[in-house]
């Protein structure tokens, strides 16, 4: 029915559990679903013989150690045993809610792309999966904290098999904007963007950016994160959730009325598409004048946050 792909971090401290926690959910689907897991990272082989997981050792990486979106998805489309695939981050707790909007859109849509936003949780446990109320538990704790993300924050995604085969840039996972072009990019061959959020409680475990040696900012405004907006064609090639026409409802999937979509297109992190191009166009006469904006403004803006 799904092939399941993803790549972690290595499974230790924290990360390791909520990775292991992510997984785990995932193998509770049934078994219609196959999970794969790419990259050599420290405990992965182990986790996926422990969990019955497919386990492929074998990534692409930049010279940095990041690995590239582009072999793990064309990878995962030739040895997946389902036509229906998602990609989705390692720290993604699923229900069967997920199974049930996939269905929906697998069998209305021929080409499609579904996503959805995420619910910050703070997990700081491993979730007992013997106990048969665990989900519930998870959903209570996830809606108690009450933070869906916004639409620039997407943590799956549900395709054909060979819809991004050979056209991924050499983006990396782990930087900002991969996902964007891939929602851009979706949009601009016409096929079914599909909105998931209201179907789908997709509960992503906090954890901290300790990876990278200047946390969270770095993941947003480093050199690799400007490599992928560069290698993405720059912001008018970023897409978020908001540029999806349709979404998926309890009757099924609807297009979006004409101005919810042109408030989408035209109004979705005009930050990332007009002042971020501005400050890039004018920075050699700013360095030639000596001026300099302060930091927070010359950064890319992280999607749904103020600078």
């Amino acid at each position: 029915m799904l092939t399941l792909f993803t790549t972690a971090k290595a499974f230790e401290g924290h990360s390791g559990m909520i990775q292991r926690n992510a997984l785990q959910s995932w193998k509770q689907l049934g078994l219609g679903v196959e999970v794969i897991l790419f990259g050599d990272d420290q405990g992965a082989a182990e986790v996926c013989g422990e969990l019955g997981i497919r386990y492929e050792p074998r990534v692409e990486r930049h010279e940095s150690g990041m690995k590239y979106a582009d072999f793990i998805f064309d990878r995962a489309q030739e040895m997946a045993r389902h036509d229906v695939l998602c990609y989705l981050n390692c720290d993604i707790v699923l229900g069967p809610d997920f199974c049930g909007a996939v269905e929906k859109v697998r069998s209305d849509k021929k080409e499609f792309l579904m996503v959805g936003r995420r619910w910050d949780t703070d997990i700081t446990e491993p979730i007992s999966f013997d106990n048969c109320a665990w989900l519930e538990n998870a959903r209570e704790k996830a809606q108690a904290a009450n933070f869906q993300r916004d639409e620039w924050f997407i943590d799956y995604f549900v395709f054909r098999r060979g819809f991004f085969a050979g056209r991924i840039p050499k983006l990396v996972i782990g930087r900002v904007y991969w996902d964007n072009w891939l929602l851009w990019d979706a949009n601009s061959r016409g096929a079914v963007v599909v909105d998931a959020s209201s179907e789908v409680l997709a509960i992503h475990q906090n954890h901290d950016y300790g990876y990278h040696k200047q946390g969270k900012a770095g993941v947003w405004n480093d050199e690799l994160a400007n490599r992928n907006l560069l290698l993405a064609g720059g912001t008018r090639h970023l897409h978020s959730m908001l540029d999806a026409k349709y979404v998926l409802t309890a009757a099924g999937i609807r297009k979006k009325p004409l101005i919810e979509r042109w408030v989408g297109s035209g109004r979705a992190g005009w930050r990332n598409r007009m002042w971020h191009p501005f400050l890039h166009w004018t920075r050699p006469l700013r360095d030639a004048l000596g001026l300099r904006l302060p930091k927070s403004a010359s950064r890319p803006t992280e999607p749904g946050k103020k600078a």
